[in-house]
Parts: structure tokens; C-alpha cells; sequence
């Protein structure tokens, strides 16, 4: 993209709604528009000139592809073309043109549509993992010890960067021994191990509210391991209790809680000094995997009185009743064959070649998404064979053609057969059936979207409809949160963020943690409950903790855990506000403006500016100090014309929100100075503060629509998008936009969408 495109782009979609309307305008002729655009458009848009890369110097109009109409109308509609300083068009005249251009890019709706060429590609990590947990109930994440995914467009998931490596392939055969030794357990049974995590007091104490003056001596010592258990099998949870008081304190008799991934699994009441140094636990089952074991306390054990009873009496010695350790013993009891892995796998139980057949079969029909062909099944059955030749059982037959299954590219990859060279030609159900599971899943399909392939129901758009809002229900759906979401908002750099010690304080890893939490559970809710996507905008709802909430000013608000909180009269609301997206916008000394207002541009308006020339050089951060404000030598920066083009969209944006600092807490003052957060857009409007940039956001709500198409349309596909694509973009948001803007109509837009639907060869299209 040129930088006077996205100058244009920019101005299109901060500009002001109040531009009449054309809808109601009678179109004009081919005639009348050639003649406006040969008054009003050529002079810079002509084939010598070319600005921001197009020329509407057009022997025949109607040969010009519809994205060039969608644009033109767009601007003109909008006010923003003619440019300033050049003669207006008259009204009416516009509002014909604009007709025109309309009628161009409707009946471009009609024609047969280039869905785009979209390279076959392998799983990336998060998919390979989600793939082999449903297709075989195995519980940990191989992937992770894959090189890392290359990104393109903002994603891992486009084919054109998902190279294979050497150091891949052979982590693809180990990640497929280690699997399949998982799944056909052959050893003998483990002996139970005890492994032990420590509570860290420190950590603890950050844990509490920041803003009880009572402090440590109240410290309701909840503690939170992760444990991998290696097998199906019976577990001890055992919590070691420490009891640390001296003299006259206060008998308290608090209520704890364990938990194991968010499911309570027993509760005590501590009575004062009864559980002293000792223990408590459960004997369980736990499913093989990560699992998180979390003790929880009642924070109200510590109520008013007890509080004031301390005030009152400074000198009175204290008690402090926490979780020093959580002991994991096992596994007890364990059977392979009675894993769910196992009897997932093992169909049936016969030794027999039919036997065989059945398994791989049926394991073969998941694995590559459709059904096997007879030689493909009959070589994966000549592995038994040649395993019990050798002496080995047939469970060690079926490990060895699992472990093939595993390494075949028909695993590995998402595999599309091409059409002929040079045709487009429509998914057939089996390989739509993939791409909905890996788009709404990061996924196999499930056997009910392989069984709706089977029987043809995914060939119309209700049919698709339906499966997607099947599976949009579906709790896997959390992967558009963590793996689309992860990526757009860009909580993935949180984990790279670090705040300078000395200015931030109290930042830490549990505040980290409730950063990405709120933010994650925020998109969840959006999805699970089918909300308008402007509450990514502004919302009046968020959640938080004790942590978060003492860094947003919330009162009331105790415990580590999140809870959804209303925000009626906030500053807060929407994601522009949360502290994650704020902290991976910052530096780690700094908050900057550029980054910010870059964040706004590129994830809610769609619009990201052109990489700054070689030539210029970046702010002398030197300078700023109590001598030379941020926003002063951002002045200074931007007098260079070369940096204003991008700097007089982006910088008003970024300073809009000064008034947060580098990790998103709220900031009368910066360095001594009063925060100015006024701006001014390029379209001349004026605004202050994080409330006024959101109200000017939601005046053109349906842009959020159309870049937040964009964005899920290149994840979906998989590729970067054409200019061809603008039509298909515009549908879909148009479709958010009539849907009161629900989350779900974008999905299933997309999924229904030629784009998403068809295939075209290489050589085909543009």
C-alpha cells in the first residue's frame, strides 16, 4: 500500500458520518459519470499519475473491477474526494455518480466469483495439538516442542509461511513415538511417584489486595500448582497447611476450598488451630494431562470485626493461616486398556486382520478428515502384519501403523485436491468439513460434521449455517479466542512485555496473568453470548480481580479470581481500555503514542500505515524530560514531511489515551506535567480523552465490521487478501452490520462465503 493510499484510507475511515447519503439517488448514466470523474478524478488519478496506485482513466467503465467502484463511492459519499482545495462537485451530481458505482458493485455480486488461490498447508502447533487431543484423547501439547510458527498477515495460520524444516520433521517423528507409546501403553505400570510445589511467599503476598492496610498478617494464603499427570489413573491432592502466629491472635476459622481446573473437590472448615502443620486431601481419578489444582480460602473469613479488633490493638501478635505446599502422589491403580485414549482407539478387541482393518479404518477416516481409501487402509494393515511376523502383539502392530497414520501428510497437512488448470471449482464436503473445523476449532471435525459431510448436508448455505452454529456452541469454539484473538488484539506480546521494575513496581506475573484474563474472558463472553462485536469498542462490562481491580481504581472487588464487574460511569469499557492491550502498546520505561495509535489503526480501523521511510530518523528519546514533553518532540518528529503523512493519522490516536500509563493505570500526570490527551483528526475533528476517541470509533461502527472481515477472512483462508476480495470483505460486514453486528453472523458469513467455500489452480483468476 502506497503512503498517499493510506492517507486516503485513513481519512476514509475517520471521517465524519454527516456526508448526505446517495442511497435514495436515480443512478447516472456511463456517459455522465465518465465525464465527473474526467472533472474531478483524472487529474490525479490518470495513468501518468497514478496517485495512491490508481487511475480511473478508463476507456470502458464497466471493465473497471467492482473494489475500484466500492472505493470511489466510499470516499466521495464520505467527503473526502474531490481532496481539499480542489472545486466540489455538485450534490446531486455526486450522489448519481455515487449510485452508479454502486449498481457496478452489486452486479459484480452476480458474476462468478475468484475465490483466490490458497496454498495447501500443514497444521500449525495449536492445531496439530488440538488435533491430536480429538482424535485420540491424549492430553498434552507435543507441538510445543515444534520450532515456533512463522507469521503472515497477523497470523501462523497462512500457508505460505508454514515451511517444513528439517528440525520439524524430526520433531513430527518424535512428537508421533511419543504419541503413540501414549495411546498403546506397553510398559509396565508406572510406580506411584510424590511430586511436591512450593508455595513461594512473596508471590502469595503479591496476590493479596494492594490496598488492605492490614496487609500480610490477613494474607489469605490461596496457592495454584500445574501438574502433568501422565495417565488415567487415581491421584493424591494433598495440601501441607502452615500456621504461623505467636502470642494473643485472634482465632479465626476460615473455609478452604480445593479445586482441580475449576471444579470443586472438597472443602474444610480450618477451626482455630485445629490443622496446624498438617494435611489435607482427596484420592481422585484424573484424566491423563495438564491439569491446574488451585486452594482457595474465603477471603471473608477476615471480616469487619476481626479487622477492627487489629486496628485497634497495633500490638496485639498476629495469625497467618496459608497453603505452604500441594503434594501430588500417583498414579494408583493404573490400566492401560482402561484409557480413554485406548478404548478411543481400539474399536474393537480381536486380534484379527479384520480387527485391524476396523481400527485403522476408522482411526484413518479421522485423521485425514475423510474416508480412506482401500490401498490406504490395506498398507496401514500390512504394518500389523509385518509387527506380528516379527514376534511383536498386535497392540505393537497397531502402535506401529498409528505412528505412519501420524507422520502421513494426510495428517500432517490440509490436504485440497486442485481443480484443472485454470477452473475454479466448489469444496467437496469432506475438505469443507476441515476447513470449517480448523477455522471455528483449530481442529479435526467431529464425527457429527465428517457424518454431515457423508451424507451431503454441507452442500447449501443452510446446511453450513447450521453445522457452524453447532459448533460456535461448542466449548472448542474458545479457540477463535485464544488463536484469532491471541493474534488481532495481539495478547500473544504480553508474555514478552516487561515493564522497567523500578517505574512499575507492581507489576508481576499474577498481574500479567489477570491482563490476558480479562481480555480472553471479555472475547469468550462476546462469543458465548452472541454480543455485538462494537463492545470490542465500548462495553460497559469487563472482568476483573483484586489485582486488576486496584490498578483500575474498581472497588469492592476481593480475591484473586475474575469476575465479571459492570462499569457503569467508567472510564473503562471495550479493549482500547484493558490493561493488556495497553502494556503491549508501551515501552517498557514509556507509554508511546505511535504504538498505540498504530494498534487502533491496524486492529479496529484497518488501516496500517506504510513502514516509515530508511531515511528518517526515529525520536530522539534522549530529549524528553522535564525540559521537552513526549508530545513536544512528537511535534517536532512529525514536521518532517515524510513522517507526517502517517503521523497526523496515528499520533492524535495514541495521545488520546495518555492519560493510562505504560501498564494501563489511570494518570493525572506524566513526569510533573498535566496529561494533555487532546487531539485532532485529520478530518478536523477535536477530541480529549479515551471517551471521546471511543465515540468517535462508534460513529463509524460499520468500519470495525468490515476490518474485523478482513481480519477473520485472512485467518479463515489462510492467505493475505486481494483487492479482488473487497467485494466478498464487504459482504460479509454488510451481513454483521444488518445482524445488529452479532459475532456469530460473521463467522458464518465467512463460512459461507465463495471465498471460504470454493477452490481455484494455479494459473486460474487474477
Amino acid at each position: 500500500m502506497g503512503r498517499g493510499h493510506f492517507v486516503f484510507l485513513s481519512l476514509a475511515l475517520l471521517a465524519s458520518l454527516g456526508a448526505s447519503s446517495a442511497q435514495a439517488a436515480p443512478a447516472a448514466t456511463a456517459e455522465q459519470v465518465q465525464g465527473f470523474l474526467g472533472r474531478h478524478c483524472t487529474a490525479c488519478h490518470s495513468d501518468a499519475a497514478k496517485m495512491a496506485g490508481l487511475s480511473l482513466e478508463l476507456a470502458d467503465l464497466h471493465k473497471a473491477p467492482a473494489h475500484v467502484w466500492d472505493g470511489a463511492a466510499s470516499r466521495l459519499q464520505k467527503g473526502l474526494m474531490p481532496p481539499p482545495g480542489t472545486p466540489k462537485p455538485d450534490e446531486a451530481e455526486r450522489d448519481a455518480v455515487i449510485a452508479w458505482m454502486r449498481e457496478q458493485v452489486d452486479r459484480a455480486a452476480g458474476q462468478d466469483v475468484d475465490p483466490g488461490r490458497v496454498t495447501v498447508r500443514r497444521l500449525n502447533r495449536a492445531e496439530y495439538n488440538n488435533t491430536v487431543r480429538d482424535l485420540l484423547g491424549v492430553h498434552f501439547q507435543p507441538a510445543d516442542d515444534f520450532p515456533p510458527d512463522d507469521t503472515g498477515y497477523g497470523f501462523d495460520t497462512i500457508g505460505d509461511v508454514l515451511s517444513v524444516s528439517p528440525l520439524l520433521t524430526e520433531r513430527y517423528l518424535r512428537a508421533a513415538e511419543q504419541i503413540a507409546n501414549r495411546v498403546i501403553d506397553l510398559r509396565p505400570a508406572p510406580e506411584p511417584t510424590v511430586e511436591q510445589y512450593v508455595a513461594d511467599g512473596e508471590e502469595q503476598y503479591r496476590r493479596t489486595d494492594p490496598d488492605d492496610p492490614l496487609g500480610y498478617p490477613f494474607n489469605p494464603g490461596d496457592f495454584q500448582a500445574r501438574h502433568f499427570f501422565p495417565v488415567d489413573a487415581e491421584y493424591d491432592l494433598f495440601l501441607r497447611l502452615k500456621d504461623s502466629r505467636s502470642g494473643e491472635a485472634k482465632k479465626v476459622s476460615p473455609s478452604l476450598t480445593l479445586f482441580l481446573d475449576g471444579k470443586r473437590l472438597d472443602s474444610w472448615i480450618i477451626e482455630d488451630g485445629e490443622y496446624g502443620d498438617g494435611y489435607l486431601g482427596v484420592r481422585l481419578p484424573v484424566q491423563a494431562g495438564w491439569h491446574t489444582i488451585y486452594a482457595e480460602f474465603d477471603p471473608s473469613y477476615v471480616n469487619k470485626e476481626t479487622r477492627d479488633y487489629y486496628k485497634e490493638n497495633e500490638k496485639v501478635l498476629t495469625r497467618r493461616l496459608f497453603v505452604e505446599r500441594i503434594d501430588v502422589g500417583g498414579p494408583f491403580d493404573y490400566d492401560p486398556r482402561a484409557q480413554s485414549a485406548w478404548n478411543k482407539l481400539f474399536v474393537c478387541d480381536q486380534p484379527t486382520r479384520d480387527c485391524a482393518a476396523e481400527i485403522l479404518s476408522t482411526l484413518a477416516r479421522r485423521a485425514y478428515r475423510r474416508p480412506p481409501t482401500e490401498q490406504e487402509v490395506s498398507e496401514l494393515v500390512a504394518l500389523v502384519d509385518a509387527a506380528q511376523a516379527r514376534g511383536d502383539s498386535f497392540e505393537a502392530g497397531v502402535q506401529l501403523a498409528l505412528k505412519a497414520v501420524l507422520i502421513s501428510p494426510n495428517f500432517l497437512f490440509r490436504v485440497e485436491r486442485d481443480p484443472e488448470p485454470g477452473q475454479v471449482r466448489r469444496l467437496n464436503d469432506f475438505e469443507l468439513a476441515s476447513r470449517l473445523s480448523y477455522f471455528v476449532w483449530s481442529s479435526m471435525p467431529d464425527d457429527e460434521l465428517l457424518a454431515a459431510a457423508e451424507q451431503g448436508k454441507l452442500a447449501d448455505a443452510a446446511g453450513v449455517e447450521a453445522q457452524v452454529r453447532r459448533m460456535l456452541a461448542d466449548e472448542r469454539a474458545s479457540a477463535l479466542v485464544h488463536n484469532f484473538g491471541g493474534q488481532w488484539l495481539q495478547l500473544r506480546k504480553l508474555d514478552e512485555a516487561q515493564p522497567a521494575a523500578e517505574q512499575f513496581p507492581t507489576f508481576h506475573d499474577y498481574l500479567r496473568q489477570a491482563m490476558r484474563q480479562e481480555t480472553e474472558l471479555f472475547f469468550e463472553t462476546i462469543l458465548r453470548e452472541d454480543r455485538s462485536i462494537v463492545e470490542f469498542i465500548d462495553a460497559d462490562w469487563t472482568f476483573v480481580n483484586n489485582q486488576l481491580a486496584a490498578l483500575y481504581g474498581i472497588q469492592g472487588v476481593k480475591g484473586h479470581r475474575m469476575r465479571k464487574v459492570q462499569l457503569d460511569g467508567h472510564i473503562r469499557g471495550g479493549v482500547l481500555t484493558q490493561a493488556s492491550v495497553l502494556t503491549v502498546s508501551s515501552y517498557p520505561t514509556r507509554t508511546s503514542p505511535v504504538l498505540r495509535g498504530l494498534w487502533v489503526l491496524e486492529n479496529l480501523l484497518g488501516a496500517p500505515p506504510p513502514p516509515p521511510p530508511a531515511d528518517v530518523p526515529p525520536i530522539d528519546e534522549s530529549k524528553i524530560g522535564p525540559e521537552m514533553s513526549v508530545r513536544r518532540q512528537f511535534e517536532i518528529h512529525r514536521a518532517n514531511p515524510s513522517c507526517s503523512v502517517c503521523h497526523v493519522a496515528m499520533d492524535p490516536i495514541g495521545f488520546s489515551l495518555e492519560n493510562f500509563d505504560a501498564i494501563g493505570r489511570w494518570r493525572a500526570e506524566d513526569g510533573g506535567r498535566p496529561v494533555d490527551a487532546s487531539g485532532e483528526l485529520p478530518d478536523g475533528r477535536k477530541f480529549d480523552g479515551p471517551i471521546a476517541l471511543k465515540g468517535i470509533l462508534l460513529q463509524d461502527k460499520a468500519e470495525l465490521a468490515r476490518t474485523l472481515s478482513e481480519k477473520m477472512l485472512t485467518y479463515a483462508l489462510g492467505r493475505g487478501l486481494r483487492r479482488d476480495d473487497a467485494l466478498a470483505v464487504k459482504q460479509v460486514g454488510d451481513a454483521v452490520v444488518a445482524d445488529d453486528y452479532r459475532f456469530s453472523r460473521l463467522i458464518v458469513e465467512i463460512a459461507k462465503s465463495p471465498l471460504f467455500t470454493m477452490r481455484r489452480a494455479e494459473g486460474a483468476g487474477s
